[in-house]
């Protein structure tokens, strides 16, 4: 016999909206108190955005969907006093999530969707456009990619003639002080793609995007690998928890 709840389940809409936002399971009806909350949360956040609501009202907002009959407040608070804020909540790692009570694989979906759903657009700001141009909302990227890490990761992105961002790769992951990075591959990659000029970013989990002397001294190797072939590094930018650090801003290039 079909089991009621994966019919339930598969019937929810993909995009819920305020006609059918949850649709209740045979053995009862969504209580009123949390239908009439969960629509006065959305008439408010439709009318004033996301400053009309704290964080712990946007993340309860998130969660609905992963749980269409429970009030997800309690959760939402869960989450907030072991994470932080609704930033830290959405970029936790899977693994650190489902230490909090209740959260399983659709809360987490929902959160890592909110997550990659940030990038993408932040991304989409920078691709295909001048990094003169466009330098704050770079710097935004970077962030919201790599500020919330908990291990060091290295990305090069390559620009064009026109210094226009060509292409953002990942070339390495590491540890949470360390992430091997071979310049002979960067300005390799650089070649195949035809670029002229990159700027180099990685993160720092502690959190103090202040260089190392192995960021530096690492910085040094591929600018000199670079102008041996004729590319330019304009930068290497440190991404720490709550600001950035350019090589290029304090004299390190």
């Amino acid at each position: 016999m079909t089991d009621p709840r994966a019919f339930h389940e598969a019937s929810l809409p993909l995009f819920p909206s305020e006609e059918a936002p949850e649709v209740p399971l045979p053995s009862g009806k969504l209580p009123s108190y949390i239908a009439d909350h969960r629509k006065r949360l959305r008439e408010r956040f439709m009318q004033g955005g996301a400053n009309a609501l704290p964080d712990y009202e946007m993340l309860e907002l998130v969660l609905f969907r992963a749980n269409v009959r429970q009030d997800m407040k309690p959760l939402a608070r869960r989450l907030l006093e072991r994470f932080g804020d609704f930033n830290s909540v959405v970029t936790a790692p899977p693994e650190h999530l489902v230490e909090v009570a209740q959260v399983g694989p659709a809360v987490i979906c929902e959160l890592k969707l909110i997550e990659a759903a940030a990038q993408r657009l932040a991304r989409a700001r920078v691709m295909g456009r001048p990094v003169v141009s466009s330098w704050n909302a770079l710097i935004d990227y970077c962030h919201t990619a790599m500020a919330h890490r908990e291990t060091e990761q290295f990305r090069v992105l390559y620009l064009d003639r026109k210094n226009v961002l060509i292409a953002d790769e990942e070339q390495g992951r590491g540890t949470v002080d360390h992430v091997p990075v071979y310049p002979r591959e960067v300005v390799k990659r650089a070649l195949a793609l035809n670029a002229s000029a990159l700027i180099l970013v990685h993160n720092h989990p502690s959190g103090d995007p202040t260089p190392s002397q192995a960021d530096i001294d690492m910085t040094a190797q591929i600018d000199a690998a670079a102008q041996a072939l004729g590319l330019v590094l304009h930068d290497h930018i440190i991404v720490g928890r709550s600001r950035e650090m350019s090589f290029r801003s304090e004299g390190y290039l």
